[in-house]
């Protein structure tokens, strides 16, 4: 479970952070539409965001410093699902700027707040899963020794081996 939690949370962190990089000023003006921070941190914000996302994600996918990473992409969803509930909370009409473009909506669309936070929250919750739970078999973290046998479901399998052996 955890894998799965871990590959979609890291794919999701990808996807946004490869349509945002090849634009950094429409993550700019993504963070800047919140009206949550000081213009020059929302600048700074804006330019990093992109590369934080890919980094933490592909961390997540294979499996590398797993619960630091489970942590911080649980943490930047959260923050998101903050920003999202600000925006709306205080009438903005923007687009979450989550996978690309973002800023203020054109005339006659519709923020789709709801569906936005109830995404990421359920991103918050596989970040959550992924920091509580061992990162699986298939991480990198157990293949470099990262991980205790706890951690990689060994000495389950090694004590499931033994139990075995002692009923035959």
């Amino acid at each position: 479970m955890t894998t799965v939690a871990r590959l979609i949370l890291g794919g999701v962190l990808i996807a946004a952070g490869a349509l945002k990089i090849g634009n950094p000023s429409d993550s700019v003006v993504a963070v800047k539409a919140y009206q949550l921070l000081p213009e020059s941190i929302a600048e700074m914000v804006g330019y990093i965001l992109p590369i934080l996302e890919i980094v933490v994600g592909v961390l997540l996918v294979v499996g590398l410093l797993t619960r630091v990473a489970a942590v911080i992409a649980a943490l930047l969803m959260f923050a998101f699902v903050f920003g999202i509930a600000w925006a709306w909370a205080h009438g903005l009409r923007i687009d979450c700027g989550c996978f690309g473009g973002g800023g203020q909506l054109e005339t006659g669309q519709e923020p789709a707040y709801l569906l936005d936070i109830l995404r990421d929250f359920g991103l918050v919750l596989l970040g959550a899963w992924t920091a509580r739970f061992p990162p699986g078999r298939f991480a990198l973290d157990g293949a470099l020794g990262l991980a205790g046998a706890e951690d990689t479901g060994e000495e389950e399998e090694f004590e499931d081996e033994q139990s075995a052996a002692h009923q035959v």
